[in-house]
């Protein structure tokens, strides 16, 4: 463990100068989960909901394909109710871990059909963006819904890349960005834990959950709530798979939950951070007092009130302030701590 009780003062300096400072970067490249490129004959669109591609103008004709939200599409005309469109349709939505970031050339061809405009929204239309983030937000809130759609963690994820193609310069961008990619990083990171691998001590054991979408972040937008966020999302990639014993996981990690602190002062996860690098130390002081190496149990007790002094002093009202009180009382009086709750 490291005992660091100087780094704290750092961190406070840091968050009263510290400045969101948003890159005004355009989009370099985009981002496509649904399929090779469309022709370019018209404006670009997308469905807002589920909808029927028809062979033509007719709701009794034959359907060609169900187009699901967030899908790209060109418009090629429009005849009353009705846009005929080249459409991306859907492809399956398992998640696999070698789904590529910029498309799959064994993903269907885009099909022509119509289908009714009602459903559509249009590149070119004003206050799209707002419509756009609107619609994938409550996409991302049904896919946590049991009774929600099956796709709707799809959907939520193309409508927001959507808003990141169709309108690159609004302000909702960068937020639209880090939702889409924390999608797709929740969704590897499920998958992944299923594998045996994903309980290996060592990361590099493990396979990695993609950081591409996540560092493009970093870079476009760099010091931005958005940037700090991706950051903490990569610590997935850098703890141990399981501690089995070993106080040397828990020593590092804790360090890394400390790093993140003092790095990303501004971050909505600082306290949090600071509370896991607790929990990390009073993990170390429990397997090094079962040792018998009762140096190294006091530094670490040592390590976790200096975080509580921090956080106390800094974010008195915060539930990690209280829980990492109750983790340093716990060690103090001699609670075993690590054991009782896995890792």
């Amino acid at each position: 463990m490291r005992h660091r009780p100087s780094r704290w003062g750092k961190v406070l300096l840091l968050l009263v100068v510290a400045s969101i400072a948003c890159a005004a970067q355009k989009p370099s490249a985009k981002s496509r989960d649904d399929g090779p490129p469309l022709p370019s004959a018209g404006p670009l669109a997308t469905v807002l909901v589920r909808t029927p591609l028809y062979i033509y103008a007719d709701t009794h004709a034959q359907m060609v394909a169900r187009v699901q939200a967030g899908r790209e599409m060109v418009v090629v005309e429009t005849n009353g109710p009705w846009m005929r469109v080249f459409a991306n349709t859907d492809a399956p939505t398992e998640n696999r871990r070698d789904a590529p970031l910029l498309g799959d050339d064994s993903r269907p061809v885009p099909v022509t059909g119509w289908l009714l405009a009602k459903n559509v929204l249009v590149s070119t239309t004003p206050g799209g963006d707002l419509v756009l983030m609107g619609q994938a937000a409550i996409m991302e809130s049904l896919a946590s819904d049991a009774r929600g759609p099956r796709d709707a963690g799809q959907a939520a994820r193309l409508l927001y890349l959507r808003l990141l193609e169709f309108y690159p310069d609004s302000h909702l961008a960068p937020e639209a960005a880090w939702r889409a990619a924390d999608i797709r990083w929740q969704f590897d990171k499920a998958d992944l834990a299923q594998l045996p691998s994903s309980k290996e001590k060592e990361a590099y054991l493990r396979e990695q959950i993609d950081e591409s979408e996540m560092k493009k972040i970093m870079r476009m937008w760099p010091g931005s709530r958005q940037a700090d966020l991706a950051a903490w999302d990569l610590l997935d990639n850098k703890v141990c798979g399981t501690w089995q014993g070993d106080p040397r996981c828990p020593g590092k990690e804790a360090g890394l939950y400390e790093d993140y602190a003092s790095q990303h002062p501004k971050s909505p996860h600082v306290t949090e951070a600071l509370y896991q690098a607790a929990y990390r130390a009073a993990a170390v002081h429990d397997i090094e007092a079962a040792a018998g190496d009762e140096k190294k149990a006091a530094d670490a007790l040592k390590e976790a009130q200096s975080i509580e002094d921090f956080l106390m002093k800094n974010f008195p009202h915060s539930d990690y302030a209280s829980r990492t009180a109750a983790l340093v009382y716990e060690m103090q009086h001699g609670i075993v701590i690590y054991g009782t709750e896995s890792n």
